[in-house]
């Protein structure tokens, strides 16, 4: 297994950070296997959707109504409505495994590999890749 950790900046906004180049570039020249993605934090998580043509904002917006940032949650540190963001990873897992057939990844066509980060206190993000061989 091949495997390295990568950091993003997420800002300090509700954000979905499509990461599919990096996931496209980590596979390259790998043969068939599967790509695993994992984030090791308590309050992000990892989809695969369309982006850019609202689909990254709709799910943000769906999340919003699920778990709206306000003083509901029992979990109260940080900023108000925190505690949806250590609820959200039961929504929107830590991980991800994809297909890798002759080095590519095997994505549909509209399809991408995205970061979904509601925890506007903690601005950095690690990923962890693992490319699995076949």
């Amino acid at each position: 297994m091949r495997s390295e950790e990568r950091t993003y900046r997420t800002g300090d906004t509700d954000v979905v950070l499509d990461l599919t180049d990096d996931c496209v570039d980590f596979v390259a020249g790998e043969g068939d296997g599967l790509l695993h993605l994992f984030v090791p934090h308590a309050t992000a998580g990892l989809a695969v959707l369309e982006t850019g043509a609202g689909s990254d904002d709709d799910l943000l917006a769906a999340l919003a109504d699920l778990l709206p940032a306000d003083d509901r949650w029992r979990h109260r540190h940080g900023t108000p409505g925190h505690g949806r963001s250590h609820v959200m990873p039961a929504l929107v897992p830590p991980y991800a495994s994809l297909p890798v057939v002759g080095g590519r990844l095997a994505l549909g066509t509209w399809q991408s590999v995205c970061l979904v980060d509601l925890n506007v206190d903690n601005a950095v993000r690690t990923v962890r890749f693992s490319f699995l061989a076949g």
